[in-house]
């Protein structure tokens, strides 16, 4: 015989609209706390009845459904039931990229925790429709890099700013697939995706954006024959951006500051570096990846040894 809580569950798929919004009202607060388990009644019906109840069209429905799914995803059978269903990654990014979800940031954070799974890596094959003018690709990964960089200022969609897509990239990027895409020039646009990240190293208004974009070249750097094209290549130009947050209001003598990159020399004397320590070691780490190769190292030697060494002394 259920519990109280198994069948309060069980009314998830309920005929009855009101039924099932009293079953969300009071679920949302289990579905992060020790009672997660009890999603699992019934052979994880609750997990198809809240993917198709987050494709509803009530706000407050979507909204919760996607909250419980987003708190499942610590349950690693629970995230792989979600993750594994393509059809449903694919409404996912559909819905983030519709430029009038209410819920498009929250449906980023269950993307988020998505990313745990290695099967994420599906969302290289999927297509999305959509007839908004500012997709002119229709490939999955392509859309969500055009929210994150256009929406940043809620132009695109005034109810999201696609933060959280950050942590995606972060997460994505840990796959061959993820770090292949980041270096690799796209036909839409010819432009390789790590360049559109970067100028979000600084965006101090957000903490999650420069840490999920620090990862994210952190991670492509580990695609090693690309570095001295991401060193010299003038439209990609990555070390300014790695190391603008690293460097501070010190002064600096003249003929040191001379042989920085050009965005490092004259910085003005309130220049601040990044407040968080842990984005800043996650920069350097990328320097020291950047030093892989001897091709690397004289690079760096020549053009970074300056904010390198203040760092780590």
């Amino acid at each position: 015989m259920p519990t109280e809580l198994e069948e309060l569950v069980s009314f998830l798929h309920s005929p009855q609209p009101a039924v099932v919004q009293i079953a969300l009202d009071n679920l949302v607060g289990y579905s992060q706390s020790a009672h997660q388990q009890v999603f699992a009644y019934d052979n994880y019906t609750a997990i198809s009845d809240l993917k198709r109840l987050s494709k509803d069209k009530g706000k407050t429905t979507v909204s919760q459904s996607v909250t419980i799914l987003a708190n499942l995803c610590d349950d690693v059978k629970m995230r792989s039931l979600i993750v594994e269903d393509v059809d449903y990654l694919k409404f996912l990014v559909t819905s983030i990229a519709n430029v009038k979800n209410t819920n498009a940031d929250l449906m980023c954070i269950l993307l988020v925790n998505l990313a745990k799974n290695d099967n994420i890596t599906a969302i290289f094959n999927i297509k999305v429709e959509n007839d908004d003018e500012t997709f002119k690709s229709s490939k999955a990964m392509d859309c969500l890099m055009d929210c994150f960089v256009k929406g940043f200022d809620r132009s695109l969609n005034k109810y999201a700013n696609y933060d959280y897509l950050a942590y995606f990239f972060a997460d994505i990027s840990r796959f061959t697939e993820g770090r292949n895409y980041f270096v690799t020039e796209q036909e839409y646009d010819g432009v390789v995706p790590i360049s559109k990240l970067l100028v979000f190293t600084e965006k101090y208004d957000s903490k999650i954006r420069r840490e999920g974009v620090a990862s994210t070249i952190k991670n492509s750097l580990f695609d090693t024959k690309r570095h001295i094209d991401f060193l010299t290549d003038e439209s990609i130009n990555l070390l300014p951006y790695i190391l603008l947050p690293i460097a501070g209001p010190e002064e600096i003598d003249e003929e040191d500051m001379f042989n920085l990159p050009e965005e490092l020399q004259l910085l003005p004397s309130d220049k601040q570096r990044d407040p968080e320590d842990s984005i800043i070691c996650v920069h350097l780490e990328s320097l020291l990846l950047l030093c892989t190769a001897r091709e690397g190292r004289e690079y760096l030697r020549e053009k970074a040894r300056l904010y390198f060494d203040q760092r780590v002394a």
